[in-house]
């Protein structure tokens, strides 16, 4: 099913990436003004659940299409990646810390900071570099792609899992179902 864009058009995995990063940093922020620590716990969850998901989609969908049709592509996605070993660790820190310790949110300002620094790096650079080498068939497509990737993804981070397309599309199925039922079982808030 194709999704669409406020005004009217298909909606392509630049909207669906730039969404997610606005929705990511809204809630980091709002988790930083609550006082509520069950709340803010199951916030973090809930945000460590997406950025996972977003994560696993571009690393199973967008990245190999950046090392496809971008110049330079290969180099870029090594970055990207890199950045996302950075976020799994501070994200793994976060999820075994107490809400009420002040270490979560120096490790949730921690995480903010990462996110925002990598959504910068996309929409300023590699979005743009995406619309213009690649068709907007092409992009609405891969938009689709991402967010069925998303429905199975891992929702917690696995620091020693390797970032690439082959062990997602492999392995990371079976790690988002036995997530999941980890969350369910334990009643862990994701969405």
């Amino acid at each position: 099913m194709t999704q669409h864009n406020p005004n009217g058009s298909a909606k392509d995995v630049v909207d669906t990436l730039t969404t997610d990063h606005q929705e990511m940093m809204a809630l980091a922020g709002q988790i930083k003004g609550s006082n509520d620590p069950q709340w803010r716990r199951d916030m973090a969850d809930t945000l460590i659940a997406e950025v996972m998901r977003h994560a696993v989609a571009e690393e199973m969908y967008v990245y190999p299409a950046i090392e496809k049709y971008i110049p330079n592509g290969t180099e870029e996605v090594e970055h990207d990646k890199q950045e996302h070993d950075e976020i799994v660790q501070v994200m793994k820190q976060l999820e075994d810390c107490n809400a009420v310790d002040p270490v979560f949110m120096a490790q949730l300002e921690k995480l903010e900071g990462l996110l925002s620094h990598h959504a910068d790096d996309e929409e300023s650079q590699q979005f743009p570099k995406m619309r213009t080498h690649m068709s907007g068939a092409q992009l609405i497509e891969l938009g689709e792609k991402v967010e069925q990737a998303k429905t199975l993804a891992p929702t917690r981070p696995h620091p020693s899992a390797p970032h690439s397309e082959l062990f997602h599309k492999s392995v990371g199925a079976g790690v988002g179902m036995v997530d999941r039922l980890r969350d369910k079982l334990t009643r862990r808030k994701t969405k």
